[in-house]
């Protein structure tokens, strides 16, 4: 194995594979001078290592640590275990990533007994060297031994009951001396064993405990929530301890360069006299925000504003920091890139590059494609009556609306029936996270803006309330109270993250407002891309929609749709019960009209651009009712003794839906072989769409039509749909005077149809690959049954990387859409070739479309600004390839 330890000053920033983000950070901010306390890094190479030798520490990585660990001692003046200048440390987490709260810390490891008098006699506070070890002695019990913290923070609890007080600060020396005893009395029963003296042994335990933290439970639902490879491992980060609990002049707090709800510059955080970082994003304390550190500490702030200035100029984005005041000297203990809403990111990013700080492309990078889906949520409808009952600190915006749960294990289970909770939680912390994931919104009755709560939630774009007081919640009644209301589980609450108000009820919701940096961030966003981005719309509304939202066209519109409206579907039912072709037309005219209506509203919401309509494409049964249900009602007339015309009609439609019953409907009688095998469909279609477009062209406006034919797989097929398309637009055109301008193309999602792509090019216009059926053909999956039994087995066994019906599979899937494209090009150059499965709005997959030349993704009108900025991001990673027709 390559160098395992690393002293900050022989790392930057470009080494957080190896250092881990923390690691890197830390190993930066010394480089460029900042006042960081000495450290080292042990890298995630030795965590990976530490789990393929069986959860075994390397034999030679005590002696690396001790010889790294000489020269911090050199540079403080203090020794690990010395008696008279005792060194302490703590121990981190750092993985390349950030994930905040997920892994496990320990500080102010090397206090013992020995040390303890030395400690004190140091810094001339005997109070704060036994704070120092009662919190050393909880968290070494906590992390290191896996025992409940909960049981050491009883017995402080129960100290400060009987001494009369309400904050560890107020307890005296001797109060805390007791309390130091009776943990580690507490420990010698939980282990059968005294606590361990000898520091260095501490601090090698510590390390192999962060390790674990890596395979915890939480830690991996979080990094599969963020898309995290659990092959990465974390660093650990060994740094001399500065104290923030020295009294009135020290303190700890976490702060950002810019708010992270709304983006405004300002620095923006939080912090707490006489504490340890722990104490501020563990909720347990609400602290105070971080302008009254002028008030406190005018020096050390004017300090900190220029730190934080200096930071964000050289990351070239909003920083996450962390810092200790020692007895009025500021020590800078982490940076990172800030968790951020959706709004923050939006505007942080935009106003980043109108300052001239980044570049426009940089300014692309910064916002996730997640983020503007948060900028999209729903928001409370002001003009609706509100029963606020209580105010908080809002933390993270948006609205939520669910039903109250005090647990995250309920949480998770009431989830997973289906139902939407609201998170009700004292303070949450790493454990909870499962809850998190699964509730709509968290509210919390501690801690602020920097807790854990407010962070993870943030960083997932769900709403959170933190600092709530006004809310007194009782775990063992499950209720919570608000004044002089109570609120118990069940009840439905909602949240507005972005004000702090707790309404009781459900409120109504509406569609935000856009910022205007959201649309200037999308016009660079437009600027930049090269793959156009295109919707899936049935409707005139989801026209209208798709293109206010900045689609350049329909890439989808499925006429399926429209057949189950209910005023139509009757005549759809009637047409499919018909016995004659004359019959079926008989139906087919009167849904001519209701057709060509839908037809002219999509194509004038839309008018100027291309509108892409798929000839019917499910098989007939799916319009008619289940079997189950009109076989009861037909048992059920027998059994009444009903001879009447009903019967005659239910037996009539009953013996249909088993005539078009089929095995496997998804690969049947569907597509193109119902259009071949029944034409006057297909005619009356089509008929609909040339007369539609006839009226607008005779009304002065522009339309660009193009049919699709779905579900080929050979070229006599498509010619044989083509055909009929040409004769009633020839006919369609000559009686009404109009020349009109289309194409006609069809849907790869099919192997064989890819495979064949050359051939179906001579006579298609262009392609658009129907990717869900593409997947399922592809692999073998029906997707209903995969995500319903072994898809979820196969992604948690790692035997897949990703849903393939979510992600696109670049090798398979993608394989033979490369195959079709080279096809298809190879007899029309300029083919127009787009994708409209689901898979057109994912971001991963957009990437890979750019990658291999499609000229337009298409994706639900919801989806197309997430698509537009990702078509954007996939032109600034490289990779660009050429396309077809735009």
């Amino acid at each position: 194995m390559d160098k395992m330890v690393y002293l900050f000053e022989e790392g930057n920033a470009t080494m957080r594979d190896l250092l881990g983000g923390k690691g890197a950070g830390l190993a930066e901010m010394t480089r460029i001078g900042l006042p960081v306390p000495p450290g080292l890094t042990i890298t995630t190479e030795v965590c990976r290592a530490y789990y393929r030798q069986a959860e075994k520490l390397p034999a030679d990585l005590p002696a690396l640590v001790r010889s790294a660990l000489s020269v911090v001692e050199a540079k403080t003046g203090r020794r690990l275990g010395d008696k008279d200048k005792p060194l302490l440390l703590s121990v981190r987490s750092g993985a390349k990533f950030s994930m905040p709260g997920m892994m496990d810390t320990v500080l102010n490891l090397g206090i013992n007994d020995d040390t303890l008098p030395g400690l004190a006699a140091m810094t001339g506070n005997r109070r704060f060297a036994l704070d120092a070890y009662r919190r050393f002695l909880q968290m070494y019990a906590d992390v290191v031994m896996g025992y409940s913290k909960h049981a050491f923070a009883a017995l402080l609890e129960e100290k400060k009951r009987k001494a009369g007080v309400k904050l560890d600060q107020e307890l005296s020396e001797a109060q805390l001396a007791e309390v130091v005893a009776d943990y580690k009395q507490l420990y010698a029963r939980l282990s059968d064993k005294p606590f361990p003296t000898d520091p260095f042994e501490q601090l090698m335990q510590a390390v192999e405990a962060v390790f674990r933290s890596w395979n915890t439970e939480r830690a991996k639902v979080y990094r599969e929530l963020h898309g995290i490879s659990h092959d990465l491992g974390t660093a650990v980060n060994i740094q001399a301890m500065v104290f923030g609990n020295m009294g009135a002049t020290s303190g700890s707090g976490v702060a950002f360069t810019r708010n992270p709800a709304n983006g405004n510059k300002e620095v923006f955080g939080e912090y707490l006299v006489d504490a340890q970082g722990e104490d501020v994003v563990a909720g347990i304390r609400t602290p105070n925000p971080i302008a009254k550190l002028r008030q406190d500490m005018p020096g050390v702030y004017e300090q900190f504003i220029q730190v934080t200035e200096r930071l964000e100029k050289h990351y070239q984005d909003m920083q996450d920091i962390e810092f200790t005041v020692e007895e009025g000297k500021l020590y800078i203990l982490q940076t990172r890139n800030g968790k951020r809403t959706g709004q923050a990111a939006v505007k942080i990013a935009h106003d980043l590059a109108v300052e001239g700080i980044i570049a426009k492309e940089k300014a692309l990078l910064l916002v996730e494609p997640a983020h503007l889906e948060q900028v999209m949520h729903r928001q409370v409808d002001e003009s609706t009556p509100l029963q606020v009952i209580a105010r908080g600190l809002p933390a993270s915006p948006g609205a939520a609306v669910g039903r109250v749960v005090f647990s995250a294990d309920e949480a998770d289970r009431k989830h997973r029936e289906g139902e939407k909770v609201i998170l009700v939680r004292m303070e949450t912390t790493p454990e909870d996270i499962h809850g998190i994931v699964a509730a709509e919104g968290i509210l919390t009755s501690r801690g602020g803006m920097t807790s854990h709560a407010a962070v993870v939630a943030r960083g997932m774009g769900k709403p959170c309330i933190c600092g709530c007081e006004a809310v007194r919640i009782d775990y063992d009644a499950r209720l919570f109270r608000a004044g002089e209301l109570v609120v118990k589980a069940g009840d439905l609450l909602s949240l507005d993250g972005a004000s702090g108000r707790v309404i009781l009820g459900e409120v109504v919701m509406c569609d935000p407002e856009l910022s205007p940096e959201y649309e200037t961030l999308l016009r660079w966003a437009d600027e930049t891309a090269r793959v156009k981005v295109r919707a899936n719309a049935d409707t005139p509304a989801d026209a209208a929609l798709a293109r206010a939202f900045g689609a350049t066209g329909i890439g989808l519109c499925r006429t399926e749709h429209m057949f189950m409206a209910t005023d139509r579907l009757p005549y759809v039912q009637q047409m499919i019960l018909a016995g004659t072709v004359a019959q079926r037309e008989a139906a087919l005219k009167h849904l001519l009209p209701m057709q060509e209506a839908d037809f002219y509203g999509i194509f004038s919401a839309m008018e100027g651009l291309p509108v892409t309509i798929r000839l019917l494409d499910p098989p007939l049964h799916e319009f008619l009712p289940k079997e189950d249900e009109v076989l009861t009602s037909v048992l059920s007339l027998r059994l009444a003794g009903d001879q009447s015309r009903k019967l005659a009609e239910r037996e009539a439609l009953l013996a249909k839906i088993r005539e078009l019953k089929e095995a496997n409907p998804m690969l049947g009688h569907r597509g193109c072989r119902l259009g071949l095998t029944y034409p006057e469909i297909y005619e009356m279609q089509i008929k609909a769409i040339f007369l539609a477009v006839v009226r607008l062209l005779q009304e002065g406006k522009q339309v660009l039509p193009e049919i699709e034919v779905p579900l080929t797989v050979d070229k006599r097929e498509l010619d044989a749909c083509i055909a009929r398309v040409h004769e009633t637009a020839r006919r369609v055109c000559a009686d009404e005077g109009v020349q009109v301008d289309y194409l006609v193309g069809t849907m790869i999602e099919l192997p064989r149809a890819a495979l064949l792509a050359d051939e179906l090019a001579a006579s298609a216009d262009f392609f658009s690959f129907g990717t869900n059926d593409l997947t399922q053909t592809t692999f073998g999956f029906s997707r209903d049954d995969a995500e319903a039994k072994f898809l979820p087995h196969y992604l948690h066994q790692g035997l897949l990387a990703e849903n393939p019906f979510a992600v696109l599979d670049r090798k398979g899937v993608g394989g033979l859409m490369k195959l079709a494209i080279a096809g298809g090009r190879s007899v029309k150059p300029g083919l127009l070739i787009g994708i409209c499965g689901e898979h057109g709005g994912e971001p991963n997959s957009i990437a890979f479309c750019h990658e291999i030349g499609l000229d337009y993704v298409s994706c639900s009108p919801y989806r197309v600004p997430i698509a537009r900025l990702a078509a954007a991001q996939a032109v600034l990673a490289g990779g660009a390839a050429g396309g077809g027709t735009k």
